[in-house]
């Protein structure tokens, strides 16, 4: 048999706000029952109280309130749903049976204390003959009820399952994110630090200590920069320009005057918030392939945007552009398809990523996504 829990919309509260709910259910249910039979008989000239029938109604409702708790536990225990359902249908027949009896003794008891029609007519005015009669009657709505108790079990059990998985999905998501941001750093500390440190050598044997000062300098700066904000999975886009300066700062010393850097950043994007080391990826993609292999001096370019409500930012060089037969999915390239993966799982269909050929010369990466800007 599945032990599962089938109360879970009170989870959390406390035994007396239980009791609450269930009690306001059935009486608002009595109410509703109540209300079409004293118009009726009002409609007819019969005038009857208003108060009898309404609290018989009530009353008669009300009576299924002890027998809520039983059968939602049997609900629990003897699941009706899966490969256990004929043992469990053994147990609830005879359930629906007790109560139903119990329903029908107390509707009984109501109705001859209170004779809300007043004139009870050829109607038994002692209690097992009016008993009987209503339990002939009463098993077809009794079991409507008995089910209809058991389905919402049922509904309200897999639509928080339903929400369950929902936020496990979320935070699969979140922490996809996560990983693949841990394995960006990863792939940018020991790359990265391999060649500056390379090139802090190399300035050292040629007697630049100046130059391989301010290239340690540097270093230290975009480390503390990268620690600092090593916890957060977005950023805002100031604090990202300011890691990608760092970044390029110490490429230029590596590049001499090869690297030409150009930034137009609209004020309005500055407080925008984008994924943490987003840009970094694509401005090595820009030096390594574009730059690198000019002879000539290069251009690197990084702009932003507000375009149709969205953030639209765009990184590019002047290099000799991507093969004709290129494409993303055979490139290979790890830091590029993170970069997709990482805005999939946070903006979903609402981001894009394009990489095309400039018309002159070169490659540009155009992201767009959500504009949402950092709080106060």
């Amino acid at each position: 048999m599945n032990n599962i829990d089938f109360e879970p919309h009170f989870h959390g509260r406390s035994p007396a706000l239980k009791w609450l709910g269930i009690i306001g259910v059935w009486v608002v249910l009595g109410i509703i029952y109540a209300g079409p039979i004293y118009f009726e008989v009002r409609a007819e000239g019969m005038d009857h109280s208003a108060w009898k029938i309404f609290g018989w109604g009530i009353l008669t409702w009300l009576s299924w309130a002890p027998l809520t708790p039983l059968i939602l536990y049997l609900a629990r225990n003897y699941s009706l749903i899966g490969e256990s359902w004929k043992r469990s249908l053994i147990v609830h027949l005879p359930a629906f049976v007790v109560c139903s009896m119990l329903h029908s003794a107390a509707a009984t008891l109501f109705t001859l204390a209170i004779k809300p029609f007043d004139n009870m007519g050829d109607s038994p005015t002692t209690f097992w003959p009016r008993f009987l009669g209503r339990m002939k009657g009463s098993f077809g709505p009794d079991l409507l009820v008995y089910g209809v108790i058991v389905g919402i079990c049922y509904a309200v059990e897999y639509y928080q399952k339903y929400r369950e998985r929902e936020f496990l999905a979320s935070q699969l998501e979140v922490q996809l994110a996560q990983a693949q941001l841990d394995s960006l750093r990863m792939q940018l500390h020991p790359h990265f630090l391999f060649n500056t440190l390379n090139g802090i050598v190399g300035l050292v044997r040629d007697n630049r200590n100046q130059a391989a000062v301010s290239m340690l300098v540097g270093l230290s700066d975009l480390l503390r920069h990268a620690l600092e904000h090593s916890e957060e999975q977005e950023v805002e886009l100031k604090d990202e320009l300011s890691f990608i300066k760092l970044y390029l700062g110490i490429q230029q010393m590596r590049f001499s005057d090869r690297l030409q850097i150009e930034m137009d950043i609209d004020s309005k994007t500055s407080h925008a918030l984008v994924p943490n080391l987003l840009l970094q990826p694509l401005v090595e993609n820009a030096l390594r392939h574009g730059i690198a292999r000019n002879e000539d001096a290069g251009v690197l370019g990084i702009t932003s945007k507000v375009t149709d409500g969205a953030l639209r930012l765009t990184v590019f060089d002047n290099g000799k552009g991507l093969p004709g037969n290129w494409q993303l999915k055979s490139s290979g390239g790890i830091g590029l398809a993170n970069t997709i993966a990482r805005l999939q799982q946070l903006y979903g269909d609402a981001q894009r990523l394009d990489i095309q050929n400039r018309s002159e010369g070169g490659v540009e990466v155009m992201i767009v996504m959500p504009l949402r800007m950092a709080s106060a």
